[in-house]
Parts: C-alpha cells; sequence; structure tokens
C-alpha cells in the first residue's frame, strides 16, 4: 500500500509519457501486481487447507532498489552487473580447475580403499569430491579433506597443496584483481558521467542568472548568487555565505564567470564548521578570580600536552586493575580513584572550556568520557549500596559496570596518532561502507526468503533444559549422528528471518559452512547443496570482493590523497581573513564527527577571538557523491565542457532499472 501510494502521488505531478518511459516505475508496478496475485494465491490455498509458496518475498528488496532513494543502491547492482561477464570468464576457468582436479583426485584415490573418520569411503564419487575440493577452497575442510591420502602416503600431500596453492590463492586473487579493475573503471565512468551532467545543469542555471559584464562576457552577479545560495541550502548562515563567494570573487568585482559558477556544488559539498566565539561562564560571573594568576596557571596546565600523557599513563594503569580479580578489596578500592580522577579531569577541562562549546555536537570525545564516567560512577554506587546492604547482589548490573570501565579504555585510541589516522579514514568514508551494507542485506534477505521456503522447519532448537530426546539430533532424525548435530547447531535454522540472517552471516565468514550445508542437506536433498553454493559464490565472491575493491579505493582516497583545489582555496581563504580555528594538524576522532554549527570558549587563548570563526571539517564530505567525484578527481576537470554542453535544452539524466 505505502508503495502503490507513492507511485500514484509520483505519477500525478509529472508529466505521463515521462512516467511511461522511466523503467524503474514499470518495475515498480510489476513488483507490486505480482506481489498482489502471490498474496491471494497463498491466501486461497491455506484457507483451503493446501501448502503455499510466498514466491514472490524475494522481490521486496528490488523496491528500494528502484525508488527514487535508492540511488546508490542501483549504483553498486550496477557495478556488480557490469563486472559480472569478466568474473564469468574467471570463474568457468576456476571451475575447470576444480573439475579437473577433482577427476584426478578420483584416480589418485578412488581404488585405494581409504575411509574417512567417519568410515565413509574416501572419494569414491566424483560429484562428492567436486563440493569437497570447492569447499577446500575456501579452507573450511582443511586438513580434514586431505588427512585419508596424507595418512596413507606423504607423497598424496604434494596434491593438496598444489590445488590450494592453484584454487585457493591464485584464483581468489585474481577473482578480486578482476572485479577490482572492472568495477574502478565502470564506476569512474558513472561518476564522470553524472559530474558532466550536474556541470551541465549548472550551465543551464547560468544561462538562466547570467547578465552581460564591462567586457561582454556573461556573469551572475552576487545577488543573484545569493539568492540561489539560500534556495539550495536555505540554512546557510550569511557569514558562511559571504566567505563562499569571497573564494571566488577574491577581487572583489561584485560578480563571477561561468567556470566558477558551476563549481558551487562542490563548494557546498565542503563541510564547513561555523564556530561561535562565547566567554566563559565564570568569566562573566567572577572575572577577577578567573583571570588571576592562580587560574591562569591551572587553565595553562590543563591546557599542556603533559596532561594529556598523565591520564593516557592513569588510562593503562586502570587498564592493568581492570584484568585483575575484582573481589581484592585493594583492586576494589582503586575503582573508586580512578573514577574520582575521571571526575577531576572532566571537570578541569569545564573549567578551561566554555560548556556549550564543551558539549557541543562535534565534541564526540567530551561526550564519551562525560557519559562513560557519569555512568560507571552511578552504576558503581548502585552496585555497593546493594552489595552493602546484606544478601542481594545484582549481576547484571556488576556486568555493566564491568563494561562501562572496559570502554573507557577506547580513549587510547584517540591517543595514538597512527590509530587516531586510521579510525578518522574508516569514519569518514562510513557513509559509503553502509551503501554496500545495505547491498549485503538486500541480498541476505532474497537468500534468506529462499531459505525459509526450502528449509523452514526441518532443523529445529530445543532448549537446554528440555527433556524432549528429540534435543540431540536438532527435531529431526534424520540429523542424528551427524556432525551438524553433534556440534550443536540446531540453532542455525531457517525457521525465521533473524536466524536465517544469523545462518547467511556464519555462511559468509565460511568456516564450518560445509558443515551447516550437511545438515541442510540431509534433512532435505543432495541438491540442496546447490543453494550453498549459489551463496558463496553470489556473497563471498562477487559481492564481497567488490566492497573490498570499493574499500581500498575509499581508503587510498582518504588516506594518502591531498586536499581539493577548492578546499585548499577555502583554507586559504579564512586564513587570509583571519578566521581559523587553530588545531593540531593531525585533528582528532571528533574532526570526523563535527556538524554545521557549534560553539567555541573564548578562553582557550588569552588572545581575543572574532565572533564568529570558520573550520573545515578535514576532507570529509557531505555525500557519498562528493567522495566517489573525490576518488576520480584526476580525470574530471573543468575543460570537460563542450560547446554543445552550453546549449541548454538537455533533460534530466535518467538511469534505468536492475
Amino acid at each position: 500500500m505505502a508503495f502503490t501510494a507513492r507511485l500514484t502521488h509520483y505519477a500525478k505531478v509529472i508529466p505521463r509519457e515521462k512516467f511511461w518511459l522511466d523503467p524503474k516505475n514499470i518495475f515498480i508496478i510489476v513488483i507490486i501486481s505480482l506481489s498482489l496475485i502471490d498474496m491471494i494465491i497463498y491466501v486461497g490455498l491455506k484457507t483451503a487447507g493446501h501448502f503455499g509458496v510466498r514466491w514472490s518475498r524475494v522481490l521486496r528488496p528490488l523496491l528500494l532498489v528502484n525508488i527514487t532513494e535508492g540511488r546508490q543502491l542501483r549504483r553498486a547492482f550496477r557495478s556488480i552487473r557490469n563486472a559480472l561477464p569478466q568474473i564469468f570468464y574467471v570463474f568457468l576457468l576456476f571451475m575447470f580447475s576444480v573439475l579437473m582436479f577433482s577427476l584426478m583426485a578420483l584416480k589418485l584415490f578412488g581404488k585405494r580403499g581409504l575411509e574417512t573418520v567417519e568410515g565413509i569411503k574416501y572419494f569414491t564419487n566424483y560429484l562428492e569430491i567436486v563440493f569437497d575440493l570447492y569447499v577446500l577452497v575456501t579452507t573450511a575442510n582443511s586438513p580434514d579433506v586431505m588427512m585419508p591420502a596424507y595418512n596413507y602416503s606423504s607423497f598424496f600431500a604434494i596434491f593438496f597443496i598444489v590445488y590450494i596453492l592453484i584454487n585457493t590463492y591464485i584464483f581468489m586473487s585474481v577473482f578480486l584483481a578482476v572485479v577490482y579493475n572492472n568495477y574502478k573503471k565502470y564506476l569512474k565512468e558513472e561518476v564522470r558521467q553524472l559530474v558532466k551532467a550536474k556541470r551541465r545543469k549548472m550551465l543551464l542555471a547560468f544561462s538562466v542568472l547570467q547578465q552581460f559584464g564591462l567586457g561582454q562576457e556573461p556573469v551572475v552577479s552576487k545577488a543573484h548568487w545569493n539568492q540561489l545560495v539560500c534556495l539550495v541550502q536555505p540554512g546557510i548562515s550569511s557569514a558562511h555565505r559571504e566567505l563562499l563567494w569571497s573564494v571566488f570573487d577574491d577581487n572583489n568585482k561584485g560578480y563571477i564567470g561561468k567556470l566558477e559558477f558551476i563549481q558551487l556544488p562542490d563548494l557546498l559539498n565542503i563541510q564547513v564548521i561555523t564556530m561561535k566565539t562565547r566567554p566563559h561562564p565564570l568569566k562573566r560571573w567572577f572575572p577577577a578570580a578567573y583571570d588571576s594568576s592562580t587560574s591562569r596557571f591551572v587553565q595553562r596546565v590543563v591546557q599542556h600536552k603533559g596532561f594529556v600523557y598523565i591520564y593516557d599513563l592513569i588510562i593503562l594503569v586502570n587498564a592493568v586493575f581492570i584484568g585483575l580479580d575484582e573481589e581484592n578489596p585493594l583492586i576494589s578500592n582503586a575503582e573508586w580513584v580512578f573514577l574520582a580522577l575521571y571526575l577531576v579531569e572532566i571537570l578541569l577541562k569545564l573549567y578551561i572550556c566554555e560548556p556549550r562549546a564543551f558539549f557541543s555536537r562535534h565534541e564526540f570525545w567530551n561526550w564519551f568520557d562525560t557519559i562513560i564516567v557519569v555512568a560507571a560512577l552511578i552504576a558503581t554506587i548502585f552496585n555497593w549500596a546493594l552489595s552493602s546492604s546484606g544478601g542481594y547482589t545484582s549481576r547484571q548490573i556488576l556486568d555493566i559496570v564491568f563494561i562501562l570501565r572496559v570502554l573507557r579504555l577506547i580513549r587510547v585510541v584517540d591517543s595514538i596518532k597512527r590509530f587516531r589516522t586510521i579510525i578518522n579514514t574508516l569514519i569518514k568514508i562510513g557513509p559509503t561502507i553502509l551503501t554496500f551494507g545495505q547491498l549485503i542485506l538486500v541480498v541476505y534477505y532474497i537468500f534468506a526468503m529462499v531459505g525459509m521456503e526450502l528449509f523452514k522447519g526441518k532443523v529445529r532448537f530445543l532448549p537446554p533444559d528440555s527433556t524432549d530426546p528429540q534435543k540431540e539430533y536438532c527435531g529431526n532424525l534424520l540429523l542424528k549422528g551427524t556432525a551438524f548435530a553433534k556440534n550443536n547447531y540446531c540453532k542455525n535454522n531457517f525457521n525465521n528471518v533473524v536466524s536465517s540472517f544469523i545462518l547467511l552471516l556464519e555462511l559468509t565468514v565460511v568456516n564450518q559452512w560445509h558443515v551447516l550445508a550437511s545438515g541442510f542437506t540431509a534433512v532435505t536433498h543432495v541438491a540442496a547443496r546447490i543453494y550453498f553454493v549459489v551463496f558463496h559464490i553470489v556473497v563471498v565472491i562477487i559481492i564481497i570482493n567488490i566492497f573490498v575493491a570499493f574499500i581500498l579505493e575509499a581508503f587510498f582516497v582518504e588516506y594518502t590523497v591531498d586536499k581539493s583545489v577548492l578546499q585548499t582555496s577555502l583554507e586559504e581563504k579564512i586564513e587570509e581573513l583571519e578566521l581559523n580555528v587553530s588545531s593540531e594538524a593531525d585533528g582528532n576522532l571528533g574532526d570526523a564527527m563535527e556538524t554545521i554549527d557549534n560553539d567555541l570558549g573564548s578562553s582557550q587563548t588569552p588572545k581575543e577571538r572574532p565572533s564568529l570563526m570558520f573550520r573545515i571539517a578535514s576532507k570529509r564530505y557531505k555525500t557519498v557523491d562528493g567522495l566517489l567525484q573525490r576518488m576520480f578527481e584526476a580525470d574530471l576537470t573543468l575543460d570537460d565542457i563542450d560547446e554543445q554542453d552550453e546549449n541548454p535544452t538537455f533533460a534530466n539524466p535518467v538511469f534505468g532499472s536492475v
């Protein structure tokens, strides 16, 4: 109903011919129609007492792919689709290698009368050999699969060594290389087209707003530019807007040309933090005491690097105490000392920093430290009160106390420069990681729906306190004596969506995935292996490799690439106007979590500050498109504008459905 209402509304606001020419709309209509038909058939079969299959549920995620907000998801699917031809050829060669080695294994070991530890004949069935050697590529059954042959003769180890070298290390690396190369090639071309379309749209806007300057060259005036910026970014402050204008109009001409105008989206995509300078409340209330020599000495001590080093040492000592026996009175009493020291640290920082600046939205570590310390203090007091009352101790509260103690150690990461750089990079590429997280969830959902239809109810989990004799074989006699039941994998089933997702995650990790597959094969048919092999091919070989390729490219960009020309120009302008906020060159984790407007306490430095100051939020971008453009910026130049592009009679780019 929701998607139908959305589509109906969409059809009302755009021309009818455009609506029916967009394949995404057709795709959504087809999915909704098939889902409705499936529901009617399923309800009818269930009402009549017959078995019904919900075959349309695998189509549901495709609704998310084809809506307007699913642009990033469509891009990920297109990357997979474009890379499939090259992956297919490598996969055929890989399967040829597996089949060839399987045939050799059949001839080498099939007639020697070898048996596995379970008493099963070793390598006598060709299809079984193919499956076992395919599993060996994932290393999940190593070294178990080679032990019968290896125990018979050490010479046979050469066969498995050569097999692993060729298929596990060479072919799997080739898969990653092919995926990475094709992914990067197609993504770069797509980003180039998107950037070109964006610039063409900016040329259209330029043609609407243009005037003619003294040299009869088309220009845009400051008044029109301000109107446009206010429309596209209503929340921007006038000071921020003036700063952006000064980057383009460095000579105060009052107008800008075409090349400057089309860079406006890129400039707006750079996150600029507006810092408001406010005096400390203690300075307003008690100016004489706050400006005294003793007070200034305390401020210098807290701002000194030695203060940070001392508390880093305190955290490390606290880590040692956390690992010791908490039943020891000395250890338990020491926790009060550590809590007191952490509270003193927070109070001293609040003494030198204006409270609204200290707890502004971008100060992640200030919030983290305060919440962890205060929560640990409350939980410790509560636990002490309960235990001292006699006869009652709350294990849950004690667990919370222990977790809060350990979480305090995370702050050590912020003190080590190299750790901080890596984590900052991971935070910056977080939105792009989430895009592929959505992709994996979509694929998981499809396989979960198929798995539930194929295997639901075949494996049951019985609680440990259950007296049901079927508990030993997961509620299915066919699993009696299997490795699946012996390893107590009963909770790994397809009986609901949550269990299905957890099982699929275990299959993605690939450890013991052949044992999980063998359980469902035992309760259904040997053909059930096809489901698990297909999942491994789609998720582990294709999607995970594309995910790794994207993370590598994004990480290299954020970790090694310098700032863009626009970002450098913006920073230079901020410094030229003396409106920059000084900070460490390497920054901290808070830099990666800053937002638009924050407060800045004026008491941090003795020098008087302007009422408004600016700071670039590191190399972070507001959108995933900004990061993608940054990844291929070397291939995208302003000269990539043909004369025909200046004709303002072009249409919006339309991307097809998956």
